[in-house]
């Protein structure tokens, strides 16, 4: 498919074009064949094909992680500011490499694999529901619901404490959107501090009774790791983060595959028969509705792209979702092939910043998906889905479906 030239021009990452959350791929296509290394207005550029993300991303000392420079004209010194520049994910070593091995401690594949017995549990009782129902929105009732209660079971937080969780992480994570009204930076630094408050009250109880650290996040990060200890600030801001991260993408996943199944109806029955797909079938809907579109880095040196320098101190945008429709790595890349191998995705990113979660993300896929094909291969769509209107982390708010008679 020949890709329009002049969508690659006239696309701007403060100024995105109308219908571009619905339907990025367009200008993805664009991007990857005219403006590899696209320019903007502001100073920052974008890079969009696979080569080049998985370059950035091996390469922790020319390109950075650290957004206290990036985020304090965006943020103010704010809760999000704080948020954003203390966890994990927008860090470089030494403190990146502290939090990741003390958290890797309660994520090993032992501990995963003993998730596996409870998730099933749940998935199932969650399936028990959308068949009485009948029809349900297959996001507040399904994908959304299993993420939230794994890391709330990884945190050992009470049932009745997690009702504010998903709100408090849409709202933070919202606030990473390129372009921001005033009414998303307001929810996001109070969805921060009401967050934090109520992980600070946890923690407190932890320390007064700990749990075990060989499954218990918090009582691991509290614990710290080889005498080194976080931070009060970094302990809680780190935990957001987790629970955050655990969250959305996951949900995303599952409501993204649910929706795939039924735009590709071939695959969808390749799937229902030969259910040993399945892993091949989580990491295609990673590649091909990928959770996360957008990364960022900061150069440190000048490096050169496309016969092009970029100068030290350069924002850059990573285009994940373009990556993972790039023909040069990808054949067909615009078609779902649930047997794709090799799938070199960039979804769960590369290198040092690796997502520290992946095995367990690929097990809720695949726990989730399989089981509700294998209950439920007759659903469809009952009414519109609407998509979360975001252009970073891209999902439905909400999947109308239909699973039973009622």
């Amino acid at each position: 498919m020949q890709a329009d030239r002049s969508l690659a021009e006239a696309f701007d990452i403060g100024a995105m074009p109308p219908g571009f959350a619905e339907d990025p791929f367009p200008v993805y296509r664009a991007l990857l064949e005219h403006a590899p290394l696209k320019r903007f207005a502001d100073g920052s550029v974008m890079l969009s094909r696979h080569e080049d993300l998985d370059r950035v991303y091996r390469d922790t000392k020319t390109f950075s992680s650290d957004k206290k420079v990036e985020f304090l004209p965006k943020f103010g010194r704010t809760p999000l500011y704080e948020h954003h520049t203390t966890s994990l994910v927008f860090n470089d070593p030494p403190l990146h490499t502290r939090v990741r091995k003390i958290m890797m401690g309660a994520l090993t594949p032992r501990a995963i694999a003993a998730m596996e017995p409870g998730l099933v549990a749940l998935v199932d009782g969650l399936l028990d529901r959308l068949e009485e129902k009948g029809e349900a929105d297959l996001i507040e009732d399904f994908a959304a619901a299993i993420p939230l209660e794994v890391i709330g079971n990884l945190f050992v937080m009470p049932h009745e404490e997690r009702g504010p969780l998903r709100d408090w992480s849409l709202a933070i994570l919202g606030a990473l959107e390129p372009v921001l009204s005033p009414q998303q930076v307001e929810r996001g630094n109070r969805a921060v501090s009401e967050f934090k408050a109520y992980l600070g009250d946890l923690a407190a109880r932890r320390r007064a009774r700990p749990g075990d650290p060989a499954t218990d996040v918090l009582t691991r990060l509290i614990a710290g790791n080889d005498g080194e200890l976080l931070s009060h600030t970094e302990l809680l801001q780190n935990c957001i983060f987790i629970l955050n991260a655990g969250h959305e993408t996951t949900t995303n996943l599952i409501g993204n595959a649910l929706h795939e199944l039924t735009q590709w109806p071939d695959e969808r029955r390749r799937l229902i028969a030969e259910p040993a797909l399945i892993d091949t079938a989580v990491d295609e809907v990673l590649r091909f509705q990928s959770p996360n579109q957008l990364g960022n880095r900061m150069s440190v040196e000048a490096t050169a792209f496309h016969g092009e320098t970029i100068e030290p101190g350069t924002r850059i945008h990573l285009a994940i979702g373009a990556a993972n429709r790039d023909p040069r790595q990808f054949a067909d890349p615009d078609r779902l092939d649930l047997s794709r191998k090799p799938n070199r995705h960039l979804a769960f990113a590369q290198g040092p910043h690796l997502c520290a979660g992946f095995s367990l993300a690929r097990m809720e896929g695949r726990i989730a998906i399989s089981r509700f094909l294998a209950r439920l291969p007759d659903f469809a769509l009952a009414g519109t889905p609407k998509r979360t209107g975001r252009v970073r982390f891209r999902g439905f708010a909400s999947l109308p479906g239909r699973v039973g008679q009622g």
